[in-house]
């Protein structure tokens, strides 16, 4: 069994003009890597990098870069809808001092496996540092198969890793089952918090996903209980994050749902998002008040 690791796809900050919050973004970092939490993933879906310009993107990456310092694993989310785009913020990304990418691949129309294979094999040959494979087929509407995946990695060295936002596990533990015999150290990660210990199980490396930014302490807590096969706190633990799920259920779009639950939490940042999504509105937070107090209550 790999060292199970959990990993946060960190929220964004911003002000309410659309700007970055420079010091509630150095604040929500720092508090994550004082939690022990095994890396941060900057710019993923939860970190709204589909509404971010090139150059706010290029700003964030100077500003997590230099403040996280070494200090944590970052990944830096750089896909973009081409090919160019993709390699100019991934080399950018590298050349700031961030060692790891994650690329989600174009989204809209429902690529080919020929498209995918030039569009990976084109910024696999042109970026400078080690990239990790973003699977949302929900978004994306197509799925990067675990046959396409391995035959990626027999191609190209600097893959290290994949992301799956697939809720069914049997996909991931295909994908993992698929690759591990070549690539033993190929990092797989579920994006699902309720399925850590099931990827785990199943050979993987462990799960990068949201409510973490919420509470670290407690994904930390489940870590280490993997780790030490303490598989009564893992399942205890599993029973908290069962219940923490719910918050998924209170909007379609969970960002601004995340963001009010972080200020109740105490966090100081705003729970404005980039438009088109709007801030929780009143039944909204009056859900996460109440969602907030019946986690505060079973954690506790």
């Amino acid at each position: 069994m790999k060292k199970a690791k959990f990993l946060t796809p960190v929220i964004t900050a911003f002000n309410t003009d659309g700007s970055l919050d420079v010091r509630a973004n150095k604040d929500v970092y720092d508090r994550l890597i004082n939690s022990g939490i095994d890396g941060l993933v900057i710019m993923g879906s939860t970190g709204e990098f589909y509404a971010m310009s090139i150059e706010q993107r290029k700003e964030l990456i100077d500003l997590v870069v230099t403040h996280v310092d070494k200090r944590a694993k970052v990944i830096i989310g750089t896909g973009c809808m081409t090919i160019e785009d993709t390699i100019e913020l991934s080399n950018y990304a590298i050349d700031a001092g961030a060692e790891n990418v994650i690329i989600v691949s174009p989204y809209y129309f429902s690529l080919t496996y020929e498209s995918l294979e030039f569009y990976y094999g084109r910024i696999s040959e042109s970026v400078k540092g080690n990239i990790y494979l973003y699977n949302y087929p929900d978004r994306t509407g197509y799925d990067l198969s675990p046959e396409f995946t391995l035959n990626l990695l027999r191609k190209y060295n600097n893959i290290v890793g994949y992301k799956d936002t697939v809720s069914e596990m049997g996909h991931t533990r295909k994908l993992i089952q698929t690759v591990q015999g070549e690539f033993p150290e190929f990092e797989v990660f579920s994006g699902f918090d309720e399925n850590f210990v099931h990827n785990i199980l199943a050979g993987g490396s462990g799960c990068i996903s949201a409510l973490s930014n919420l509470y670290p302490e407690i994904f930390v807590k489940w870590v280490k209980a993997v780790n030490d096969k303490n598989m009564d706190r893992a399942a205890e633990i599993q029973n908290y994050v069962n219940k923490m799920s719910e918050l998924y259920e209170i909007s379609p779009c969970f960002i601004p749902i995340l963001k009010k639950a972080m200020m109740i939490k105490g966090m100081h940042i705003k729970d404005y998002c980039k438009t088109p999504l709007l801030q929780a509105d009143e039944k909204q937070s009056s859900a996460v008040e109440k969602f907030m107090e019946e986690v505060e209550h079973i954690i506790s």
